[in-house]
């Protein structure tokens, strides 16, 4: 089974709509409700943790932001150890949002860690172990 901690921010405009119940009815994932704020005609924000198999929740995530849900990890994130790091170029190949490329001519590796959707692909991937999983210490709400 995987799980992972994941704030999902509803914009106004989906708040009202009952998106997280497909997770169960459509995916067959679980959720821990851990923390929610959500104000009529605001922004909505609900902490989760999510349970199930790992292809039904990568399948879950991307229906959530289909719907326009925009969602990040609470509880980790990637950092690359520059020293270790060899710019070989097998962590491009696996990276799914882009977070992760070659700037030609240097033919370096770039790390845009803001494209980061901490799917954890490059951490098994870097022969040299320059890619590292650690917790964040982000507050939930401000």
């Amino acid at each position: 089974m995987y799980s992972k901690i994941l704030i999902l921010r509803f914009p106004r405009e989906v708040a009202h709509k009952p998106i997280v119940c497909h997770l169960v009815k459509d995916y067959d994932l679980m959720f821990n409700i851990l923390n929610a704020q959500v104000l009529p005609r605001k922004e909505g924000i609900l902490v989760l943790e999510l349970y199930g198999e790992k292809k039904n929740f990568k399948s879950g995530v991307s229906f959530l932001k289909d719907q326009g849900v925009k969602v990040t990890n609470a509880d980790q994130e990637v950092k690359r150890l520059e020293e270790r790091c060899t710019h070989c170029g097998a962590c491009t190949a696996v990276c799914p949002t882009g977070a992760l490329h070659i700037r030609r001519p240097e033919m370096r590796v770039e790390f845009e860690e803001q494209k980061c959707s901490v799917c954890e692909l490059c951490i098994t991937a870097c022969p040299t172990r320059a890619m590292r999983i650690r917790p964040t210490n982000k507050m939930f709400f401000e």
